[in-house]
């Protein structure tokens, strides 16, 4: 199953079936665990909220190119998103606040995570930067992702 954005109000009733079934499931969590590491370099600061937002700016440039494959099951609105100038000038708190999925948050910006979330190629090409950024920064972003699998995904369905 492949819930895209609604999958935190399916987890109630798939935990209901697992449960009233006595079946499991496989849980892809690789995007979500992509965004993780990326709030975690924004939330490490210095060169990882520098990585982070070359990771946005990548995405708002190569706009076209990243989104067109996933076309039918994103829906990003370009005049939602931030300029790359203004992104720049964001602290990592405010990258964090935008990007983290906490809708409640009047910060938090669901077309900018939908890009980051299809920017992978981005952070690719960084090579080596990237990989040595997320080892620099593991524990932030070791922490962030333990808890987003635990809390949001693992309980909900499993709990």
């Amino acid at each position: 199953m492949h819930s895209g954005s609604d999958k935190f109000s399916l987890y109630p009733i798939i935990n209901k079936l697992i449960k009233q079934h006595g079946v499991g499931l496989h849980v892809k969590t690789a995007g979500t665990t992509w965004l993780e590491e990326v709030i975690g370099l924004a939330r490490a600061g210095g060169e990882g909220l520098k990585i982070a937002k070359k990771i946005y700016a990548g995405g708002v440039e190569h706009f076209e190119a990243l989104t067109a494959p996933y076309s039918t099951v994103i829906d990003i609105d370009p005049t939602k998103l931030p300029s790359i100038d203004e992104v720049n000038d964001w602290t990592w708190g405010q990258f964090v606040a935008a990007l983290e999925h906490e809708p409640s948050n009047p910060a938090y910006n669901p077309h900018l995570r939908q890009l980051i979330h299809v920017g992978f190629k981005i952070a690719a090409k960084m090579g080596d930067r990237y990989g040595d950024a997320l080892k620099l920064h593991a524990d932030v972003i070791g922490a962030g992702v333990t808890n987003n699998l635990w809390a949001r995904h693992i309980k909900p369905i499993f709990g």
